[in-house]
């Protein structure tokens, strides 16, 4: 592996805005309220923070998971006891329920508010209401691009600065903005569909490959479920003990297995949060590591996380620190459940395969940052755990406010002392990559798949939707 490449925000060069773009800063967004000025400025009525993000832990909850893995999970469906997981249909552990669809004329608000909603965090977008092929999708990575562009903080190419400017005009006036008017500064993800009745063997290798959900499909075509790499990757840890090809794995440490990679890209706790949000469009990323000037893992930030800025109220947190962010987020959880709270998406070269899959789940994260450790010791927990440090104000105090004045430095926070200095990153893909090799199958290298998010994320936008290809068929 080639050695750790940690790259900063604060080297990132800031953005010039677009003259007609500059209208449409938080600043302005919080000043007038005649009319909407902005998407942001449309979804008043959303709460501040929807209090369904990736969870924190409490002290105990931690020592828990770190203790008592559930290496053996006890609820194993006993339908798959005795079968070969790669001859499993993938209609098995489809769920119908998990589809959520919009129209290509479906506003962007309406969007936003069914991706809120949805438990696989992904909008299949089709043509009209009585289609049931995708022709793209609707995510996290989509919606930060368009506060982006809303906020100002997106920069168009030449090519691109009509649509930037009409949509951004439209945001001023209040018009209602499409999911087909954003098609073009939408992030390009891969569609694959598998038959119900096709192998899991077969998922693995797309999903192994890097390409983050495929769709399943019934016999005339239309789509059925979907899954994702975080319900396989889930779907293997509750049945392991059905698996032992999987199962054997877990007990492996990270280090022993050489999953995961030093190429990092990560953020300083004290830039913006913006930039942050800003790299993550840029490099086609769904998280990044928050560290701090000694490369500590304090906190981590996802495109997850912009369903916290989706209303007026949260537009000083764009301007503030990371570490303000991060702080402001385990406030929330530290009042809503009443106990302290820390984040827990970290681990070592030694930490099991178990330990980081247990991390992955509970956190439904898919990224777990990796980090120096203090001891070769399989058994030193990842985190380890110091005094309680409290997340935020006694049960039953009012929320904590986004304003700057709450920020707490990186020093006082709990990540700046126990986690490590980072040095990789271990994701769903890296996982589900190793089950497939291990196994005798072949996907083909993430990297690809990595670098192709990257450039249609800086790809030129094209005012049309030429750029949307329908799915594409695999038949392995």
């Amino acid at each position: 592996m080639s050695i750790a490449s940690t790259v900063s925000t604060s080297s990132v060069p800031s953005k010039p805005l677009p003259p007609p773009l500059r209208t449409h800063s938080s600043s302005n967004t919080t000043t007038k309220s005649s009319h909407r000025q902005s998407f942001i400025e449309g979804l008043r009525n959303v709460p501040p923070s929807p209090r369904v993000r990736h969870p924190s832990f409490s002290h105990p909850g931690v020592q828990d998971l770190l203790n008592h893995p559930p290496s053996a999970n006890k609820h194993a469906d006993p339908k798959f006891a005795g079968r070969e997981w790669r001859d499993i249909a993938v209609g098995e552990i489809a769920n119908p329920d998990d589809v959520r669809w919009m129209d290509l004329d479906s506003t962007v608000e309406d969007a936003t508010m069914a991706l809120l909603k949805s438990p696989t965090n992904v909008i299949l977008v089709r043509e009209n209401s009585s289609a049931q092929t995708a022709m793209s999708t609707f995510d996290y990575s989509d919606l930060n691009a368009y506060l982006l562009l809303v906020l100002g903080l997106l920069k168009p190419e030449a090519d691109q600065m009509d649509i930037f400017n009409d949509i951004a005009l439209s945001a001023q006036q209040g018009k209602p903005i499409t999911l087909r008017d954003i098609q073009p500064i939408c992030r390009k993800e891969t569609l694959i569909n598998l038959t119900a009745d096709a192998n899991l063997s077969q998922a693995i290798e797309v999903l192994g490959s890097g390409i983050h959900q495929l769709l399943v499909t019934d016999d005339s075509g239309s789509v059925s479920g979907i899954i994702t790499q975080l319900q396989v990757v889930e779907f293997f840890w509750n049945e392991a003990v059905n698996f032992p090809s999987i199962d054997r794995l877990y007990a492996v440490i990270l280090r022993d297995l050489g999953v995961g990679s030093q190429q990092i890209i990560s953020v300083n706790s004290d830039v913006p949060l913006s930039e942050a949000l800003v790299l993550m469009n840029e490099e086609g990323l769904t998280s990044v590591a928050v560290v701090d000037n000694g490369q500590n893992v304090v906190g981590n930030i996802s495109t997850r996380d912009v369903r916290h800025l989706t209303s007026t109220s949260s537009a000083p947190l764009i301007s503030g620190s990371c570490m303000h962010f991060i702080s402001y987020i385990l406030n929330e959880k530290g009042v809503e459940k009443g106990r302290d709270a820390v984040p827990v998406f970290y681990v070592n070269p030694y930490s099991t395969l178990a330990h980081t899959v247990a991390k992955l789940v509970a956190t439904k994260s898919h990224r777990m940052w990796v980090v120096e450790s203090a001891s070769p010791s399989p058994s030193a927990p990842a985190t380890p755990l110091l005094g309680p440090v409290s997340a935020g104000p006694p049960q039953g105090a009012s929320p904590a406010s986004p304003n700057l004045s709450s920020a707490v430095p990186a020093s006082a926070m709990a990540g700046a002392r126990i986690s490590g200095r980072l040095n990789g990153v271990v994701s769903l893909t890296d996982i589900l990559n190793l089950f497939a090799k291990l196994t005798g199958l072949h996907p083909t290298d993430p990297g690809e798949q990595r670098a192709r998010r990257r450039r249609s994320s800086s790809s030129s936008v094209r005012p049309s939707l030429d750029s949307v290809r329908p799915s594409i068929e695999s038949r392995r």
